[in-house]
C-alpha cells in the first residue's frame, strides 16, 4: 500500500544551529509516512541541511510567510505530489517517531478538516503553556476540541487546500499569517479544524513562542 507523502518545510536564518540539527533529525526519523524536506535559507545559505533534502537560497529575507511559501513551491515540483505539508520551526522537534503518521491518521478521520494542529509542549515534553489553548470552550490543553487559529511553525496542512487558498500571505512578513491562513481556509467552507490531539506530539526547544 502506498504511504502518505508529507513534505516538510524548515526555514532558517542560521541563527540556532544546534536546535536546527535536532529539529531536522526528527522528521527524518518518522515512520509510516514518506517524508521529503526542504530547507529554506531566508536571506542566507543554510549551514545545516540533512542528507537528501532540497534547499532554497533566498537572496534576501522575505519574512517567515514568504520563506515558507518558497519552500512549498520547491516541493511542489516533486513527483508524485504530496498529500500534506508540514511547517516546522527550526527550534521545534518531534518527540516520537510516529508523530506525522498519527497526525495523518487524525486528518483521515476528519475529512472536513483542512489542517491538524498538534499540541505544543516544552523541552521536558510534558509541560504545556497554559496561555495556549486555541480551542472553543476548552480549558484543558490536553483535551481535544475545535481550534480557532493556527500556530504556523508546527502544523500539518492538506496540500490541495494549501494550494487552493494560495498558501501563506507573503506581505505579512512576521506574525498573523496563521490567523490569515486559517480564516481563508474557513472561508472556503471547511467547517471545523480537527482536535489538538494528545500530549507531547510536538516539542518546542526554546521559549520563543508567543502564547
Amino acid at each position: 500500500m502506498t504511504r502518505p507523502i508529507v513534505d516538510v518545510v524548515l526555514l532558517t536564518m542560521n541563527d540556532r544551529p544546534e536546535e536546527e540539527r535536532a529539529s531536522q533529525a526528527t522528521p527524518l526519523a518518522q515512520r509510516g509516512v514518506d517524508v521529503r524536506i526542504c530547507v529554506v535559507g531566508n536571506g542566507c545559505t543554510s549551514d545545516v541541511v540533512p542528507a537528501g533534502a532540497l534547499t532554497v537560497v533566498l537572496a534576501e529575507n522575505l519574512g517567515i510567510p514568504g520563506g515558507r511559501i518558497e519552500g512549498a513551491h520547491a516541493l511542489a515540483e516533486l513527483d508524485p505530489p504530496a498529500d500534506y505539508l508540514f511547517f516546522l520551526d527550526n527550534d521545534a522537534s518531534f518527540p516520537q517517531p510516529d508523530v506525522l503518521a498519527r497526525l495523518v491518521t487524525e486528518a483521515g478521520q476528519h475529512p472536513e478538516a483542512a489542517y491538524v494542529q498538534p499540541r505544543l509542549t516544552g523541552p521536558d515534553d510534558t509541560t504545556t503553556p497554559r496561555r495556549w489553548v486555541p480551542r472553543l470552550r476548552v480549558g484543558d490543553p490536553g483535551r481535544p476540541g475545535t481550534i480557532t487559529s493556527m500556530t504556523e511553525g508546527v502544523v500539518l496542512i492538506r496540500r490541495d487546500v494549501f494550494d487552493q487558498v494560495g498558501g501563506w500571505r507573503e506581505g505579512l512578513f512576521l506574525y498573523h499569517e496563521g490567523f490569515d491562513l486559517s480564516w481563508r481556509i474557513w472561508d472556503r467552507g471547511f467547517g471545523e479544524t480537527p482536535p489538538a490531539l494528545v500530549r507531547g506530539w510536538l516539542r518546542s526547544g526554546s521559549c520563543r513562542w508567543n502564547f
